[in-house]
């Protein structure tokens, strides 16, 4: 439980500070992704490098601001239906067994529900500096 307060809740937050701004030209703000963290664990044989496992559940519309995670995020859709970007790459539409790549240095530009009215879930593993945050914005 301390871990999600830890990880989540900054998480949790950012989304719910920025989503609205994201989303101020079409007059309605997009409910907030809902992250729960599932494991932290520091990688002894990858010295500095710790690996996080999150869950991220995307009710109806919902959608992230840009951000980037200055990590190897690996994401595997469990549920639902995402869509997914990085800065230079192709905006793909993933389903259920799909999975999706973010490097260190990629900027996370396109991140939604793909649906309005279906709920969405994936876990994601991210493997990155200890200490560092799980992601920072970008503007």
């Amino acid at each position: 439980m301390l871990k999600i307060l830890k990880f989540g809740l900054p998480l949790i937050a950012t989304v719910a500070l920025l989503s609205p701004l994201a989303h101020a030209a079409s007059g309605a703000t997009p409910p907030d992704a809902i992250v729960t963290e599932l494991m932290s664990k520091d990688l002894p044989d990858i010295p500095g490098k710790d690996a996080l496992m999150i869950v991220v559940d995307y009710p109806p519309g919902a959608v992230d601001p840009v951000h980037r995670h200055d990590a190897h995020s690996f994401v595997y859709v469990l549920e639902g239906s995402i869509v997914m970007q990085v800065k230079g790459g192709k905006e793909v539409t993933l389903t259920p067994g799909q999975t999706f790549y973010e490097g260190p240095h990629d900027v996370h530009t396109v991140g939604r529900n793909a649906s309005q009215t279906q709920p969405a879930r994936f876990l994601v593993v991210l493997v990155k500096k200890q200490g560092a945050p799980v992601l920072t914005l970008v503007k």
